[in-house]
């Protein structure tokens, strides 16, 4: 404790006064960090076209994406590819999860169930989503249905692997309890296996949210009359590049925001989370 005068008495100044301040730049450290490092690069991307460092067809630069993004805006004219790629994703994704969150369950806790399904998964997890286009547009045509189809198979596969895994890493011994005073299989997911794979489900679900994005995208490439991809596609061809970065904004947003909601979500249920190796 530091001692300074005051007239005839002697006032204590606290050691730790410059804790507080510490303590919150530790905490926001990274995002003051990361938010100059966007701030320089924005900057410098800005120079490089003003002084023509660059040619802007090739970059276009963040003053023209943003006047290009307001104007999309402000005329409505993108309004309609945002409520079809979000239609898209909603139901793509959301039947991901309805099918996969249940099936990791069931492929974690039945070893012979994991057996014969367990070839399909993997063929399927490693062959990559684009090879398979071709075969989804002849079964589903060009319609919503073949985009919903294309990110379902880019999503399903994160969920159920990881939710696969939460079952298989459970603590066994809540099991032997659980079984010792007469728990049925029905109590026992609802109990045991279910809350174990929690932690892991959600790691899946934010795994699977970037295959989402990418399999909308994808998708709306291949044949589609609205839709960002649709609009990225479109516009690259026109040589439009400011329209095309607003697409790539508009789904690198998107993900990054739906990430750190799913991080958050994540985050709550982290002490469920077992101790490998502890």
């Amino acid at each position: 404790m530091a001692v300074t005068p005051a007239g005839d008495h002697l006032i204590s100044a606290p050691d730790n006064a410059g804790a507080p301040v510490a303590s919150r730049w530790k905490r926001n450290e990274n995002f003051v960090l990361g938010t100059l490092a966007v701030i320089a690069f924005l900057v410098f991307w800005e120079c490089s076209v003003l002084f023509g460092w660059v040619n802007p067809l090739f970059t276009s630069s963040p003053s023209r994406i943003w006047a290009a993004g307001y104007e999309m805006f402000r005329d409505g004219s993108i309004y309609p590819d945002l409520a079809v790629s979000a239609e898209e994703f909603v139901l793509g994704y959301g039947l991901a999860v309805i099918i996969g969150v249940p099936l990791g369950i069931l492929m974690g806790w039945y070893s012979r169930l994991n057996a014969v399904l367990d070839p399909f998964v993997n063929a399927l997890y490693a062959t990559p989503r684009i090879a398979l286009m071709p075969l989804i547009i002849i079964w589903f045509g060009i319609d919503l249905s073949a985009k919903i189809a294309i990110i379902f198979l880019s999503t399903v596969f994160p969920i159920l692997v990881n939710t696969m895994t939460g079952v298989r890493t459970m603590e066994r011994d809540f099991v032997k309890v659980a079984r010792s005073f007469g728990a049925s299989d029905g109590q026992l997911f609802k109990t045991v296996a279910l809350p174990s794979s929690v932690p892991n489900l959600l790691t899946g679900l934010r795994l699977g949210l970037g295959h989402a994005l990418i399999g909308i995208v994808v998708g709306e490439m291949y044949g589609a009359s609205y839709g960002i991809g649709h609009l990225i596609s479109v516009a690259g061809a026109r040589f439009q590049t400011d329209a095309v970065m607003v697409g790539i904004i508009i789904i690198a947003s998107t993900g990054v925001a739906m990430t750190e909601l799913l991080r958050m979500i994540e985050k709550r249920f982290e002490r469920w989370r077992p101790m490998v190796g502890g």
